[in-house]
């Protein structure tokens, strides 16, 4: 007997000091993939965008930010496509809040402000490493949930609540007078029955929030060790929120406690408290009074979720932009005016950099399919929209005023509405009209403009739109193959550009360099013969363009 004593009490520690060093180990391995990663492209594979995109699409105090990026931008740019590239955030509640500030345009200061935060992740490596080890323990995808404790406006209790406190009395009353009658005992079963009832009826309200409650707890726990580092008040004036939700810690721990009895010895102390909790409707009471604390704490909540949000947002940032030498550090212009040298679509490879550099002017770009049009002026978008979301744009040097984004580059048929694909650009088109006539600048991204009608009325309703588009503080990039726009807008203050390609040797050669002025060349016919259309298709095609049109085909003739 007493060997089996002394076996216990040599295991016991061993096991302690065993999982103490395997807990350190990993932690060291954690530490260590943080460092060799850091710089380094993503290694995420799969990305929940239903849930990334939750605390964007709930919030509503986002449409006091001075500009939202509409879908159609999203689409049109291939934001998710950006997120992924540029995502290495480590929390789930980073992933959702880098959604939010690539969608959200919010100014000057709140950029410089998110600027000064990135420095500090890329100067301080005790303190990046320590932060990015906190944010680890929140990696989970049930973290996501966090968000429905911040934007959904409360929680509807059910009509039965109000009776669950007197049936709990109801059912201690009866214990008690029991011991004096035991005829009070019989009442139990009634009220065990009805309790029964209402307690798993309850299950269905508690299961909607109770992963979020959960992940509460812990979220709180990771910011409080967070916010231990002093350094970080001087970039957050304000961190009262760790000490305000200290008082509903306990009644998280119980409803995280519930959710984790989930192994055969666990199940014995659930199987024991749940039978408490059906008697005296403890876990019911427990939750209903615990949530109105959540919801009446929620601008606590929100703060903290900004906190720890941000922080995870810059140091991914800061990682994405650390020795990158296709990364830099947006200008602002006061005036309309747009600068930028090496100007480089981050989701192209081996993409060929440009130039440009415009003062009161707008942009015509003219071009054939495949010479790099679109890709410019995407390229162009999404700097754009990165140097005033994130403060870092894909050039060598790039310089922007404020303006609010709107483009129209990827249209589609609505099916469902039955709106006709130049129906739909018509409406879309609509919105920059909306948009030009309100005080704050904007840029308008066109590829193709009306490319769902006639030639003459395309051209003639794109001079019109691009002509009153081109006012004295928004700028409008349109990309056409309608090469007459050039000569109806040439004394209207739009910059004229082309990208063209040549044909050696019976193929087709793209340089993808910008050039100034309008482009000489049209060799779509041309191409035609290259990909061995019949010679009668080609020479007919030839012929027509010269009759109808005077075109002479390959040669300058513009």
């Amino acid at each position: 007997m007493e060997y089996w004593i002394y076996l216990v009490l040599v295991l016991v520690p061993v096991i302690f000091l065993l999982l103490r060093q395997y807990k350190r180990k990993k932690q060291s391995d954690l530490r260590a993939e943080y460092l060799e990663q850091w710089g380094k492209d993503s290694a995420k594979s799969y990305f929940h965008f239903n849930n990334i995109e939750q605390y964007f699409r709930n919030r509503s105090a986002k449409e006091e930010a001075w500009h939202i990026i509409s879908d159609q931008v999203a689409a049109d740019l291939d934001l998710n496509d950006l997120f992924r590239y540029v995502d290495r955030t480590i929390s789930k509640i980073g992933q959702q809040y880098l959604y939010y500030k690539l969608r959200v345009i919010e100014g000057l200061k709140s950029l410089d402000r998110f600027q000064d935060i990135k420095d500090l992740m890329t100067s301080d490596e005790e303190l990046r490493l320590d932060i990015q080890m906190q944010l680890a323990r929140l990696s989970s995808h049930d973290n996501y949930e966090v968000e429905r404790l911040i934007n959904h406006k409360g929680m509807e209790k059910p009509s039965f609540s109000r009776f669950l406190f007197p049936l709990s009395l109801l059912a201690i009353l009866s214990i008690v007078l029991g011991f004096f009658n035991t005829g009070f005992f019989f009442l139990l079963l009634p009220l065990f029955m009805l309790n029964a009832y209402f307690h798993y009826k309850t299950k269905s309200y508690i299961a909607v929030y109770q992963t979020a409650v959960s992940q509460l707890n812990k979220t709180h726990r990771v910011a409080e060790e967070i916010g231990k580092h002093k350094v970080l008040r001087n970039y957050f004036e304000n961190l009262d929120f760790i000490e305000g939700l200290k008082p509903i810690r306990s009644r998280m721990r119980f409803i995280e406690f519930e959710r984790q009895m989930n192994d055969e010895y666990a199940i014995l102390v659930w199987s024991i408290l749940e039978l408490f909790n059906i008697v005296f409707n403890f876990e019911a009471i427990v939750f209903f009074s615990f949530i109105d604390e959540v919801f009446k704490r929620q601008h606590q909540i929100h703060a903290m979720y900004c906190f720890l949000g941000e922080l995870d947002c810059a140091q991914s940032v800061a990682s994405l932009t650390y020795q990158n030498t296709s990364v830099c550090r947006p200008g602002f212009l006061d005036e309309k005016e747009i600068k930028f040298k090496g100007l480089k679509h981050p989701l192209v490879e081996n993409c060929i950099a440009n130039d440009l550099g415009l003062k009161g002017e707008s942009l015509l770009l003219t071009g054939s399919n495949m010479s790099g049009k679109t890709t410019f002026i995407r390229a162009l978008a999404l700097s754009s929209l990165t140097a005033q979301t994130l403060n870092i744009a894909f050039a060598e040097s790039f310089s922007i005023p404020f303006l609010k984004l709107y483009s129209s580059i990827r249209i589609s048929d609505d099916l469902h509405e039955s709106t006709s694909y130049y129906l739909k650009e018509v409406l879309v088109l609509k919105e920059f009209l909306t948009a030009s006539q309100g005080e704050a600048p904007c840029l308008f991204i066109m590829d193709e403009i009306f490319k769902g009608t006639n030639t003459v009325e395309r051209i003639s309703g794109a001079k019109a739109m691009l002509s009153y588009l081109n006012n004295q503080k928004d700028m409008v990039f349109v990309s056409t193959h309608d090469t007459e726009l050039a000569d109806l807008l040439n004394e209207e203050a739009y910059a004229l550009y082309h990208f063209s390609e040549q044909i050696v040797d019976g193929s087709l050669s793209f340089d993808h360099k910008l050039k100034e002025g309008q482009l000489k060349t049209r060799n779509a016919i041309e191409i035609l013969d290259i990909y061995g259309y019949p010679k009668s298709i080609v020479e007919e095609a030839r012929k027509t363009a010269e009759k109808q049109f005077g075109w002479t085909l390959g040669k300058t003739d513009l």
